[in-house]
């Protein structure tokens, strides 16, 4: 068996199910330990996809912070612990306590790989962890490697010896433009990305079969490898391709994404929870926080009492106050409008029957999807 442990996190949201999926059924021989960070406050809708994808994988490790606590939920023993002060976009104690520190205690000083959801339609860095000995690939995209490890290669100190790797496997007829991209200096114009870019547009398989040589000189768990079955890989997986994973393998889209239809004004419109995590999530949008109330108002009564002392999961405005009527109704006309407008932009995909809008979500914790 090998020392180096592979793993993949399930958050309860649909591109961490998917990926699940995917891997198990692109890589059946790779030995994925899929595991779940429980943090007491997740919707029903979530539980249940998390139970219909273990009986689907065979198992997911159940993880819980803070066992043995007097507290009903980790995040109620956190929150005491901190005071009573809740967690914010300044201060995501959450994720710290509940998620990175229980991932981080199941994993131990293996070396291991995390596996994270990052699909091929976003631009943004996933979860990199602060210990050497966890390193995080990204199947969906058409770059599977952290922004670390770009880093890494293409640095002054060791873009001679990446590039002496490159040349010895790269066939004659790409050598030429590959040794112009290879050293061409790094400038504000053409940073790291953008270098990294360059040579995957030749040849994807080509770039990640060097990087994987590379790695094999380095303490990344990658290069501990003797083999590894995702430098071959060419999928670049989008939210469509999500959705058609989760609905073909029976595991089903998580309830919380279907979008419910409400009036006002005469005018119709659709609200939905866009991802998962905790009902709190101070990183939902205001539509979600009403369709919490309206769907939820048993969690939205819950979340109102966590809301003391000034504290509120909301800049500015309290969960109280949210739900004023005129306040409700401004917020439901707004999304109708911003709806219009998006479905006279419409692309029939599998992805617009469901109400997830990554698009406007583009400031939220990446931590929770690990």
């Amino acid at each position: 068996m090998s020392e180096v442990r592979h793993v993949l996190g399930i958050s309860g949201g649909k591109d961490s199910a998917a990926l699940a999926i995917y891997m198990k059924g692109r890589y059946p021989n790779l030995h994925v330990e899929y595991y779940n960070t429980d943090t007491g406050c997740e919707l029903a809708e979530t539980d249940l996809l998390i139970n219909r994808l273990e009986s689907y994988l065979g198992g997911i490790k159940r993880l819980r912070a803070a066992e043995g606590s007097p507290e009903p939920t980790p995040f109620e023993h956190f929150l005491k612990a901190s005071g009573m002060f809740l967690p914010s976009p300044q201060q995501r104690w959450c994720t710290q306590k509940m998620k990175l520190q229980e991932m981080e205690r199941f994993v131990g000083d293996r070396p291991t790989i995390s596996y994270v959801g990052i699909r091929g339609d976003e631009d943004r860095e996933g979860y990199v962890s602060t210990k050497p000995n966890i390193q995080a690939i990204f199947p969906f995209r058409k770059n599977i490697w952290s922004i670390d490890v770009i880093h890494t290669i293409v640095h002054k100190n060791n873009i001679a010896r990446f590039t002496d790797i490159y040349i010895s496997i790269a066939p004659d007829e790409l050598k030429s433009e590959l040794l112009k991209i290879l050293e061409h200096p790094l400038t504000k114009d053409f940073f790291y990305g953008k270098k990294a870019n360059a040579l995957m547009d030749l040849d994807v398989k080509l770039f990640n079969k060097a990087v994987f040589e590379f790695l094999k000189g380095t303490d990344y768990p990658v290069g501990k490898l003797d083999e590894f079955p995702l430098i071959d890989n060419e999928d670049i997986l989008v939210r469509d391709d999500i959705f058609r994973i989760l609905e073909d393998s029976g595991v089903g889209v998580p309830a919380y994404y279907k979008p419910i239809e409400f009036e006002v004004d005469g005018k119709k419109g659709t609200y939905n929870r866009s991802r998962s995590g905790c009902y709190f999530c101070f990183f939902q949008q205001k539509l979600e926080w009403i369709w919490l109330y309206e769907q939820h108002p048993d969690l939205f009564a819950k979340a109102m009492e966590f809301e003391k002392d000034g504290y509120t999961w909301n800049q500015n405005e309290s969960l109280a106050e949210l739900i004023l009527p005129e306040r409700v109704r401004q917020i439901k006309l707004d999304a109708i409008k911003k709806q219009e407008a998006k479905r006279q932009k419409g692309t029939g995909k599998l992805a617009d029957m469901f109400g997830d809008s990554d698009d406007d979500n583009d400031a939220f914790c990446a931590n929770c999807f690990i």
